[in-house]
């Protein structure tokens, strides 16, 4: 059998395995990633060989290495269904390997709240604006913030109980974890200006209209073009969506606010999850570490002038 033609297979068998939205981004890597390299070719003609040429071809396009990783195990996982469906010899993808790392400099970049309210200037749609403000201001996920609805908004605090696919469908579908679902606290100015927009949708009942849209969310494309505009007008470097959670994550640590609060802020399972993806070093930390130690210098300096002269 022909590649493409098990692999619409596959897709029956993994989408009774998945939820939604992990299997839209599985059918958009595959199709985008995987299909074009192996489409004509019949699985027994697939070999250790074929493999190695196609993580070559993956590495030219020089993604990240946790991406490249993720393409494996997305291919590792359809050479087990073929194991089991169609006898294929599945080590031979194990026999080759993961891709070799390769060097990277650390990409999680973020806005300081300096560079965001530079940023915010330029973004002129109430609905666009407020969806950024609350991206900075609570750390939601893009998925988690393009899928709230008017009810999610109870007095100043935000219920974060869904999310929803960029990809395919729009679906809606249940957080990332059970620590996803969460309510996170929102200031006094974000809540007046999210009620000024809800007024500004349609009289009567509010409850099944997004907040960040009304009858339909807005779509990712939208919302980065818009980005991508103000970034230029503002003359700031360009940052994804994830990055705006980042910068919030960043925000509250450089505050001083305990490890423990940023990650249920942020709905992660464990703290060490926030540990390792978000404490990078800032600017301002920098300040912070080496003032720290210049007063710890002095102090110790003025300890030894006191002892010789007394």
């Amino acid at each position: 059998m022909y590649f493409e033609e098990i692999y619409t297979n596959y897709l029956k068998f993994a989408k009774k395995q998945q939820k939604k939205q992990s299997f839209y981004t599985l059918v958009y890597n595959f199709d985008t990633r995987v299909l074009p390299y192996f489409k004509g070719m019949k699985l027994e003609e697939i070999s250790r060989d074929t493999i190695i040429k196609w993580e070559d071809y993956i590495l030219s396009l020089n993604f990240s290495n946790s991406y490249n990783k993720g393409l494996y195990y997305l291919l590792s996982g359809f050479f087990t269904f073929c194991h089991k469906y169609y006898d294929f010899d599945k080590t031979i993808i194990s026999d080759v390997g993961c891709f070799k790392k390769k060097y990277e400099e650390s990409k999680t970049d973020f806005y300081t709240l300096k560079e965001f309210n530079k940023f915010i200037k330029y973004i002129d749609e109430p609905v666009y604006r407020e969806f950024f403000n609350l991206m900075f201001y609570t750390g939601l996920r893009p998925g988690e913030a393009m899928a709230l609805k008017t009810s999610d908004l109870k007095g100043n605090y935000i219920n974060v109980n869904k999310t929803i696919s960029s990809h395919g469908k729009r679906e809606i579908g249940t957080p990332k974890t059970f620590s996803s679902i969460r309510k996170v606290k929102i200031d006094k100015y974000l809540v007046r200006d999210l009620n000024r927009l809800i007024k500004n949708y349609e009289e009567g009942d509010n409850r099944d209209l997004f907040l960040f849209g009304g009858k339909k969310p807005l779509s990712p494309t939208s919302i980065n073009r818009r980005k991508v505009s103000a970034c230029k007008k503002a003359n700031l470097r360009t940052i994804t969506l994830h990055q705006f959670r980042h910068s919030h994550a960043t925000m509250l640590l450089t505050e001083g606010i305990i490890i423990n609060e940023v990650s249920r802020r942020l709905g992660h399972s464990k703290v060490s999850t926030t540990l390792d993806v978000y404490t990078h070093t800032s600017l301002e930390q920098e300040k912070r570490v080496y003032t720290t130690l210049c007063f710890k210098r002095f102090l110790k300096n003025l300890h030894q002038l006191f002892i010789k002269t007394h």
